[in-house]
């Protein structure tokens, strides 16, 4: 700081003692326009050339200035010192913060055109304005600063901000650019688009809504009655910069107003010495968005004259690297580099810096694949995605391989064969080129190699097997599986695998592979093709002959038959096979069994084929009668149903002459009968068993002729406790007798009675009681 600025500061300091906290800022409002910029905002560097400052603003209070110099004393401001602008008068912004202060100035202040152009607004006042041209030595100017405002109250940031914006513009032209924006964005800071979650506020005249948060990242925070400031609240300090041409002029617009109205107050607070020429390196080069990739060089160049004097810096070290003294440095590794250029004067010392980073290194490796050649001319069909994970060592980070014929191709991405899955290729030994890239969009390459296999297998013999599946037409299902992993193929290498197709053609295109349990689809003899790969590589195609045997020996199907009891069978097969094993253990064509049960021989074939025949001997024996279900009284409805027990299969007979499977007869007439039970399997007829079917005639003849005279039951006497009684249609008693009577001769105490239907009913000894009625016929 000059000697006249200190002088300044001191009588500043002294006069303001009496009305100053120690925790406030303190302001001088008797600067010029030149000091604020020259002494101040410039600090009086060298690297910048300034002309024409001016500074306008309240004219109306007296001896007051709504700009001035700041300090931030003892108290905790974020900025020591610099320039304000306010919308009211600069020693307003000391401290303490007065909340019932509602605002100063006037009416007649005006505003500006140029700041309203620039935000897009209209109707403002209370404009403060610092401008002046300057000449940059560099390709970029920057400085510090931060907002602070009384609109930061109630609901206010919803809908309420005084504007402010520092606009720059090429001397010359019309069109100004606003500096003062949110990073990284064309949003114009101010209290309504910087500040946190505003609630619901409840005033005296009800509650007023609030609005969700903007940008609150670089809000610096409310205030209090403790603050630095008299504002309500502030955004963090920012920065303002822009890219410029370096010689040329620029005519730089400072300028903050009220907004709508005299009220609520607001300024600007720039850092001294911030305004100044730096160095735009240009954007950092670091990961993820835009690294540099790994082996390429990248040039960090300053675009300014080789006359002034250059150190380079990387990483944070103090001391230079060694021998980079030009506006541009080559960088070949990751690191934070900064440059310091004297520009002309020790006392003009212009910097800047960038981070670059250097993507990890894509480590390949150079690979071949090997193809069977199907007519021996040197030219076979690769799969080039083969090669890919053996490439790209496993690294699923890489992006999809792409394949050229020559390394100009690949590295100008040009021409990329279209067909790697079946690409055909031009020699033997024929090398293509194959390129990944990282995740940053980095390339490298590999060299693939396509070569033909000259190797060949002795043919495998025959494998025949049996058709034994149960159904003898030549087809069979063949473990592909285990021909794939026999010695014969193992034996080739350790890294073999076999995969099997119906026709050389298929094997060779690697189309249609066969499952490894497969039924061959031609009968009895069938070819197939295998192919051998080492690794990835073909190593041959062999063909495979599969042969499926028949074995259907005549009179082989299965027997059932029965064994009587205390018996003994012969079971009894072809002979002339090769060999013979019983389930008894027996190994002869023929055995003897004394046991009902399941018994199978298999035998076997000269071609080692085998076949089985079961047989199942079932127990069989005499049945015996044990008794019947009678059911007479019925006429045509008589039956018989035989009881009977024993393990065979029998027929039946109640007349020892007709048999039948079934027990029951039906239909049976009154009659004695002996039931017999016959084993179908010959061993033997059982014992008789005597029964009687009961009937009672439907009608009489009594007259005389010796023929159906009486009305009897036969056989009944074989049920000597049983008792007849007859009655007429009235139910009046007319006979009762018992069952060894000889019958009712249609008479009654002598008297003849007439042709009529008549009742009667049997009671039995077990009181079972039969009804049923007759015809008298005359």
């Amino acid at each position: 700081m000059n000697f006249i600025k200190k002088i300044s500061l001191y009588i500043f300091i002294f006069c303001s003692s009496s009305i100053a906290t120690a925790q406030s800022i303190l302001v001088n409002d008797s600067y010029t326009a030149q000091q604020l910029v020259e002494n101040v905002l410039v600090n009086n560097s060298t690297c910048v050339s300034i002309s024409n400052p001016i500074a306008t603003g309240d004219t109306f209070t007296p001896g007051k200035k709504s700009y001035g110099y700041f300090n931030s004393g003892t108290s905790p401001f974020p900025i020591n010192e610099g320039v304000v602008l306010s919308t009211w008068s600069s020693k307003n912004s000391e401290a303490p913060f007065d909340a019932s202060n509602k605002g100063d100035g006037s009416l007649s202040w005006k505003g500006d055109l140029d700041l309203e152009q620039a935000l897009n607004i209209t109707n403002t006042f209370n404009a403060t304005i610092l401008e002046f041209d300057f000449v940059p030595l560099t390709n970029l100017i920057s400085f510090n600063y931060l907002f602070a405002s009384n609109e930061y109250q109630e609901n206010f940031p919803c809908n309420y901000s005084d504007g402010f914006a520092f606009l720059i513009k090429e001397s010359g032209t019309t069109t100004y650019q606003n500096l003062a924006i949110i990073p990284a964005t064309t949003i114009p800071v101010s209290s309504k688009n910087v500040h946190p979650l505003i609630p619901t506020f409840n005033s005296t005249t009800g509650p007023k809504p609030g609005c969700l948060a903007a940008n609150e990242a670089y809000f610096g925070g409310f205030n209090s009655s403790n603050s630095p400031v008299n504002y309500s609240g502030q955004t963090l300090v920012l920065a303002a910069q822009a890219n410029v041409i370096a010689g040329k002029m620029y005519h730089i617009k400072l300028v903050i107003a009220d907004q709508g109205g005299n009220y609520y107050d607001s300024a600007v607070f720039l850092q001294a010495g911030s305004f100044t020429s730096k160095i735009d390196l240009g954007p950092n080069r670091i990961a993820p968005s835009n690294p540099i990739c790994y082996g390429e060089n990248f040039i960090i160049d300053t675009k300014l004259s080789p006359a002034y004097s250059y150190k380079w810096y990387k990483s944070g070290s103090l001391i230079p690297i060694l021998g980079a003294i030009s506006p541009s440095l080559k960088v070949t590794d990751t690191g934070t580099y900064k440059v310091e250029v004297e520009l002309g004067s020790p006392n003009c010392i212009a910097t800047g810096e960038i981070k670059i980073e250097f993507t990890p290194q894509i480590v390949l490796k150079n690979t071949s694949l090997i193809q069977c050649d199907e007519n021996g001319d040197g030219i076979a069909i690769f799969d080039l995605n083969k090669a890919e994970a053996i490439i790209k060592n496993n690294n699923s980070n890489l992006s999809q391989m792409f394949f050229y014929k020559n390394i100009f191709d690949a590295q100008n991405n040009q021409n990329p064969i279209s067909s790697p899955k079946s690409y055909t290729n031009k020699s033997n030994n024929q090398i293509v080129i194959a390129k990944v890239l990282d995740t940053y969009g980095c390339p490298n390459y590999a060299e693939l190699i396509l070569s033909i296999s000259n190797k060949s297998i002795t043919p495998l013999a025959p494998i025949i097997v049996c058709d034994d599946d149960g159904f003898i037409d030549g087809i069979h299902q063949f473990d592909l599986m285990g021909i794939a992993t026999s010695g014969y193929f193992s034996g080739i290498g350790n890294n073999i695998f076999v995969s099997f197709y119906s026709n050389s053609t298929d094997a060779y295109l690697e189309k249609n592979e066969l499952p490894f349990f497969f039924k061959n689809t031609i009968p009895y003899q069938q070819t197939l093709f295998a192919r051998v790969l080492n690794g990835s590589d073909c190593y041959a195609i062999t063909p495979i002959v599969l042969i499926v045997k028949t074995f259907d020996p005549p009179n082989f199907q299965d027997e059932t038959t029965s064994l009587c009891n205390g018996a003994s069978s012969n079971l009894i097969v072809d002979a002339g096979f090769s060999s013979y094993l019983w389930t008894s253990g027996e190994t002869s064509n023929t055995i003897t069994v004394t046991l009902p049960g399941n018994y199978s021989v298999k035998v076997t074939n000269t071609n080692g084929c085998t076949a089985t025949k079961n047989f199942k001997i079932s127990a069989s024996g005499i049945a015996i009668v044990n008794g019947a279900i009678i059911n007479d009284f019925a006429g045509k409805g008589n039956s018989v149903l035989i009881e009977y027990s024993g393990i065979g299969n029998y027929e039946f007979s109640i007349d020892g002459s007709y048999f039948q499977d079934n027990p029951l007869f039906n239909g049976v007439a009154p009659g004695e009968y002996l039931l017999y039970a016959r084993d179908k399997n010959g061993c033997g007829l059982s014992i008789p068993f005597k029964i009687y079917v009961l009937d009672y005639p439907r009608y009489f003849t009594p007259n005389g002729d010796g023929y159906n005279d009486f009305w009897e039951i036969k056989n009944l006497d074989f049920l000597p406790k049983s008792t007849i009684n007859i009655f007429d249609r009235y139910g009046k008693l007319l006979k009762q007798f018992a069952s060894t009577h000889s019958g009712w001769n249609g008479t009654l105490n002598g008297y003849i009675l007439p042709a009529d239907d008549y009742w009667f009913n049997i009671t039995f000894e077990d009181n079972k009681i039969i009804k049923g009625h007759f015809s008298l016929k005359r």
